[in-house]
């Protein structure tokens, strides 16, 4: 998923300007850190409705970019 700047944003008025999905409250942050409690994609959009799969994946190649921006810093 190379277009993940639809989905997730950065503003600075909402969670001290962590990113996150659309308009929603939910950061990157909580995405990543309920897959890694192995929760699958399932249980993730049945718990928060307003995420779809594509938001998941979007978080995942959002977090790839940083990792891969900060090797070459």
């Amino acid at each position: 998923m190379a277009h993940f700047n639809d989905i997730i944003r950065i503003n600075p008025k909402k969670r001290f300007g962590k990113p996150c999905v659309r308009d929603t409250r939910i950061t990157v942050y909580d995405v990543l850190g309920w897959l890694s409690l192995d929760m699958t994609y399932d249980e993730i959009i049945a718990d928060f409705p307003e995420l779809t799969r594509e938001d998941i994946l979007a978080c995942l190649a959002f977090a790839a970019q940083r990792e891969r921006s900060l090797q070459t810093a």
